[in-house]
């Protein structure tokens, strides 16, 4: 059976090639959406407002937004294989990228619920989810919101991704309070140091509401990283379309997102002991770390003298947990 992503991809072209958007219409939106989000949202105005803005959000964004979540929430479930959970609502899901990619990652999901308050964005989700080979996906239900002033239905998972730079300051804070009442809550804004600092405020928000950090730290003590200075955020590779490499003018068929996020739960839950939060660098018979842990930042030389842990080490990527130690320097 093909992966939901390829399912995704396919509902995704169908769908644009029944509404017979022009390419050049198509890429016209997509650059004026992304000078939009480039010069910063107005939070009082609705971005995906025609048709048109919300097939262009789609078909330019949406791919990458659904790696990201997927490699976030494949990144929590690792750490806790026996959670299965029915239900998730996304917040400010738009088209439905977490909704597709909660339901690959855990099949268990049964129910999905997506809360926006664009129309045109919903529409086309709606249009996209029922080509879905995932049943949840295929039956979620879709709520016009107001974000920021919004209750939330009891949920396994809350999802809020990409939407925290589109709210006021206030109706970020309450908004992300009000992903406290799920068993699990995942906010995922873009790895810049703006998308960093927005995920941090959001981290403090769960942690004051009661909630344990699980990913990608591997405690809920204040961060290590110098606020100002550096910034944490991993990367998700995944593949452009043909149509995609065009609204992009891009000539890789591939491109890495990179984006921030926090992971919190209701009840404790199991934690990396360890986040590699740097590319490794690997040398003949040596690997450099660069790990986030208990207790803070600290660098990890993994040699052939360990034979088990440099070979865990070479396979180690950038945002993966370390649990095996190594001949710190």
């Amino acid at each position: 059976m093909p992966s939901l992503s390829d399912a995704l991809d396919r509902a995704l072209a169908d769908a644009l090639a029944e509404a017979r958007y022009p390419t050049k219409r198509l890429a016209d939106s997509a650059q004026a959406l992304s000078h939009r989000y480039r010069a910063g949202v107005d939070p009082t105005s609705v971005v995906l407002d025609a048709d048109i803005a919300a097939a262009a959000y789609a078909a330019y964004r949406m791919p990458a937004t659904h790696a990201a979540v997927v490699a976030a929430l494949s990144e929590v479930a690792a750490l806790a294989p026996d959670f299965a959970p029915r239900t998730v609502v996304d917040i400010g899901g738009g088209t439905g990228a977490a909704v597709w990619a909660a339901a690959r990652v855990w099949p268990s999901l049964a129910e999905a619920t997506v809360l926006d308050h664009s129309a045109q964005a919903m529409s086309l989700g709606r249009r996209l989810a029922e080509r879905a080979d995932s049943e949840a996906v295929r039956r979620t239900r879709w709520q016009r919101a107001s974000l920021g002033n919004t209750e939330l239905p009891p949920t396994d998972i809350a999802t809020l991704s990409y939407v925290l730079s589109e709210l006021t300051e206030k109706a970020r804070g309450s908004t992300v309070r009000a992903m406290a009442g799920a068993t699990l809550a995942v906010v995922i804004e873009p790895g810049t140091p703006a998308g960093y600092e927005r995920v941090m405020a959001a981290r403090d928000e769960l942690i004051a509401a009661g909630m344990h950090v699980v990913a990608p730290c591997p405690h809920s003590g204040t961060c290590p990283i110098p606020r100002g200075q550096d910034w944490c955020h991993f990367a998700a590779r995944l593949g452009r379309s043909a149509l995609h490499q065009r609204l992009k003018t891009a000539t890789l068929n591939f491109e890495d997102e990179k984006f921030a996020y926090v992971a919190a739960a209701r009840e404790p839950w199991p934690t990396a002991p360890a986040r590699v939060v740097r590319h490794p660098l690997k040398r003949k018979g040596l690997v450099s770390l660069r790990l986030c842990g208990a207790d803070g930042l600290a660098d990890s030389i993994v040699s052939k003298r360990d034979p088990a842990a440099y070979r865990t080490a070479r396979d180690t990527s950038w945002g993966d947990p370390w649990v095996t130690g190594g001949n710190d320097r």
